[in-house]
C-alpha cells in the first residue's frame, strides 16, 4: 500500500463527507488515477461506477476496498 502509513491510531473524520465535484487521486504502479464524486456514483476515466471499490478493482485487477484504496479509511491492524 505505497504511500499510506498503517497508523492504528489514525480515525477518519466521520463528518467528512464525498461531495459531488471531488476529485480523489491515487497513485498505483507509477499512473496517477483520479476520481471524480458525482451527485450519484463517480466518474473514472469516463464510465460512470456505483462505488469506489468497483474502480478500485478496475485499477487493480483485485478485491480493494475503495476507501481504503483512496485513503478515506485507515487499513485495520491486521491487514
Amino acid at each position: 500500500h505505497a504511500g499510506f502509513s498503517n497508523d492504528g491510531a489514525y480515525r477518519p473524520d466521520p463528518a467528512v463527507s464525498l461531495r459531488p465535484g471531488l476529485v480523489l487521486s491515487r497513485e498505483w504502479q507509477g499512473t496517477m488515477h483520479r476520481v471524480s464524486v458525482l451527485d450519484e456514483g463517480f466518474e473514472y476515466r469516463g464510465e460512470r461506477f456505483g462505488s469506489l471499490s468497483q474502480i478500485a478493482r478496475r485499477i487493480t485487477g483485485t478485491r480493494w476496498s475503495g476507501p481504503l484504496f483512496f485513503g478515506l479509511k485507515a487499513a485495520s491492524r491486521d491487514a
